[in-house]
């Protein structure tokens, strides 16, 4: 049972079998229910499979929290930190739902190639060997491969910190650089927030994977991700409050560069890249600077 908060996006699922402001053009399985009655939704689930943004996902827990069944699973497929205290949202489901076994559901998975059916593969995170064997039975098809890591912590910093590694991508596309731009950028993007991952308590290897350089490659790349978007838009001249009143959709890189940011100072951590997105999304820098003030940075060793 799906739980939309709009009444009629519930009826159009229900009756169409469709969702056309956010998957345009593409059919949900026949089989998929959905309700706008939050215990209806979940009262009777097993599994509690929240995909609510950051910025409203503790109050959606919280209203939640009273309608789940005790010990049930809950499992996080949001991307970022909580603004105000920097938490992940596995903390954050610990805190709102103590008693309940906690993971995340990561990696390159854009919405519209799964539910065109192409292949996909993800990571189900949790420190429960049980509960992880359990959930990859409960979210593996033919298509979709999911593999377990008990490495919450890594898994899931590296699904918020790509998001602005994406921005960055993205910026340089707009700018009009070339594909060796957009290389680099992505693999010290990818050393940026390993280095910080692994500070904060991840193991290297995950960013090596799935949810690591899989969905940081997914989310540079690919034009249906929201965060390169945006960085592409910032490339052409606009600012991030046109883009943003343009968009319908939330694009969490936008938010997160403020706490990465911040992390890279409580972690003493250098974030460069961070940093330039940081000043070009939040204090009207150029995107043009932004790129020359990375490349002004002294040359280290890898």
């Amino acid at each position: 049972m799906l739980w939309a908060r709009r009444p009629e996006v519930a009826t159009e699922i229900n009756e169409r079998h469709t969702n056309e402001r956010y998957l345009p053009d593409l059919k949900l399985h026949e089989d998929l229910r959905a309700t706008s009655d939050l215990e209806e939704a979940v009262s009777r689930a097993d599994v509690l499979v929240v995909g609510v943004p950051t910025s409203g996902f503790r109050e959606a827990l919280s209203a939640a929290s009273a309608y789940l069944r005790p010990w049930v699973p809950v499992v996080s497929l949001s991307k970022g930190f909580e603004r105000d205290t920097r938490l992940r949202m596995s903390e954050v489901i610990t805190e709102e739902m103590p008693g309940h076994p906690v993971a995340i559901l990561t990696g390159p998975n854009l919405a519209k190639e799964i539910l065109a059916g192409d292949a996909a593969a993800a990571v189900v995170a949790t420190e429960d060997p049980r509960i992880a064997e359990t959930l990859q039975d409960v979210f593996s098809t033919e298509l979709f491969r999911v593999y377990t890591n008990d490495d919450v912590i890594g898994c899931e910093l590296g699904g918020a910190l790509k998001n602005v590694i994406a921005l960055a991508s993205g910026m340089a596309d707009g700018l009009g650089t070339g594909d060796n731009t957009r290389a680099a950028v992505i693999t010290r993007g990818l050393a940026e927030l390993t280095q910080l991952g692994v500070a904060m308590g991840g193991r290297p290897e995950s960013f090596a994977g799935l949810a690591g350089m899989g969905d940081l490659l997914a989310t540079c790349l690919s034009t249906q991700s929201r965060n390169r978007h945006v960085g592409e838009e910032l490339g052409k001249g606009k600012t991030i409050d046109q883009i943003i009143e343009e968009m319908d959709q939330v694009a969490e890189g936008v938010k997160t560069c403020a706490i990465v940011k911040e992390l890279g100072v409580e972690y003493d951590v250098p974030v460069p890249i961070t940093y330039e997105i940081y000043r070009v999304c939040h204090e009207g820098g150029s995107p043009y600077d932004a790129y020359r003030g990375l490349l002004k940075r002294k040359v280290t060793t890898e």
